[in-house]
């Protein structure tokens, strides 16, 4: 019981790695509360909110209803499969609204009123480090939280600590989203796999057991770092590993 006594607010808890993140908390003692666009999904246990988190009044008003916090997790996110040259203004807004916008709107609310020595926990990604293929807005997105990450750290020390986790390949719908860009996306899989250290791909608990630890008092000199969870794929040279 890691959490116990501690209130937890989890953006784009409805699946995938915000799931595993509400899930976990729960487990470990938090209250949990999450949010989406639209109604709640079947089977879930903590509190839901209906909330597009690019609406900053929305967010704002719904901050105001939470009361105080000790942890918060940004995790709702969207994807889209374009170059820049292919991008449309509709993509940006979609894209850079949930994505940054997203962020800095719920970290802008939420700060004044968490609790001394809260834990705000931003998900970004390695592609905000190495860009993925056709995925310019998304590449952009996850750049911006990772420098909004060490600025709210370094700015609101030591009122709250600020990290962020940079998920690699997790098995969700973005997963098979990204593959399916591949001409060959059975090969492109393959070879994804060889390239990672540990030979599979991640699931939502392994950032979720990331997401504990930076939500819980032992973590506590950890801030304004980017931890990479991606079984090893980026510590890796260009060379494909399963021929040699």
């Amino acid at each position: 019981m890691r959490l116990s006594g501690k209130r937890a607010f989890v953006t784009g808890g409805r699946q995938g790695i915000g799931r595993g993140i509400v899930d976990m908390f729960m487990t470990e003692g938090a209250e949990v509360i999450t949010c989406g666009r639209g109604p709640a999904p079947d089977g879930l246990d903590a509190g839901w909110l209906s909330l597009d988190v690019s609406d900053a009044q929305a967010v704002n008003a719904a901050v105001r209803e939470l009361g105080t916090l000790d942890i918060v997790v940004n995790n709702a996110g969207v994807q889209v499969e374009k170059t820049v040259v292919d991008s449309t203004d509709v993509d940006w807004d979609l894209v850079m609204g949930a994505n940054a916008k997203g962020v800095f709107n719920v970290c802008r609310a939420v700060i004044p009123q968490m609790r001394a020595g809260g834990s705000i926990i931003n998900i970004g990604s390695i592609s905000g480090n190495v860009a993925d293929p056709s995925m310019a807005l998304y590449n952009a997105s996850k750049a911006f939280v990772h420098g909004l990450t060490r600025s709210i750290a370094v700015d609101h020390g030591p009122t709250v600590r600020c990290n962020a986790i940079c998920p690699g390949w997790i098995e969700t719908g973005m997963l098979d989203a990204g593959f399916d860009l591949a001409k060959d996306p059975t090969k492109a899989k393959t070879d994804a796999l060889a390239r990672h250290a540990v030979k599979r791909f991640g699931k939502p608990d392994d950032i979720a057991a990331m997401a504990l630890w930076l939500a819980s008092d032992e973590s506590s000199f950890a801030t304004g770092q980017l931890f990479t969870v991606d079984g090893g794929m980026t510590a890796a040279s260009p060379l494909n590993p399963g021929l040699f």
